[in-house]
């Protein structure tokens, strides 16, 4: 089984590449995203933790805890953010790990992980090869306007909060173009796949 990693800065059309190669390569997907959700959920590894963290005044009325109120509080405190990502990572790594050995005894072919933390939390070291999603940075402020409804202010925020373009390219095997049409960047990723669809 090959692992792949996704990553990319935010807006720059990840998902929509994962949703791609789901349907058309039938890869096996890990979203970091919905697993940490997973994990903090009621019942979940991390949900007390978390709980205990914050209080209980962040828990909604059917008892799960308010990811958006803390999505907040952390968004303005770094020292909290720091606190729930050593509560949050190891857990979603734990779990990351069984889904991959999993889908290994089970035969499939490719496995994507996509996060925009991947090399942050060092994930590309479970990868056979590290995919980088790309896309102007004027582009990625037009989607996430048109699609989250997000500031001018939210967004040069959660871009200085992310790694530099430079790095992404330099760590990653493979970089999709996907600044213009998805078509371009369908016939990027079908010639990729196609070398390893073939061995």
């Amino acid at each position: 089984m090959y692992v792949f990693g996704i990553t990319g800065e935010v807006g720059s059309g990840k998902s929509t590449v994962i949703e791609y190669l789901q349907q058309v390569h039938g890869a096996r997907v890990l979203l970091m995203d919905l697993l940490g959700h997973e994990v903090m959920a009621r019942g979940g590894i991390c949900y007390q933790e978390v709980l205990d963290l914050f209080g209980p005044e962040f828990l909604k009325e059917d008892g799960e805890l308010d990811r958006k109120a803390i999505g907040k509080v952390v968004f303005a405190d770094q020292e909290k953010l720091e606190k729930l990502n050593s509560i949050v990572h190891p857990a979603v790594r734990i779990r990351v790990e069984q889904l991959v050995e999993e889908a290994r005894l089970q035969g499939a072919e490719f496995m994507f992980m996509e996060s925009a933390l991947l090399l942050e939390e060092k994930y590309d070291e479970m990868c056979d090869e590290l995919w980088y999603v790309y896309a102007k940075e004027s582009v990625r402020r037009e989607r996430l306007k048109e699609s989250r409804g997000y500031s001018d202010e939210k967004i040069d925020q959660m871009i200085s909060n992310q790694q530099s373009e430079e790095m992404f390219r330099s760590r990653s095997n493979f970089i999709i173009d996907n600044s213009h049409s998805f078509e371009s960047a369908k016939a990027q990723i079908d010639a990729r796949m196609k070398q390893y669809e073939i061995m």
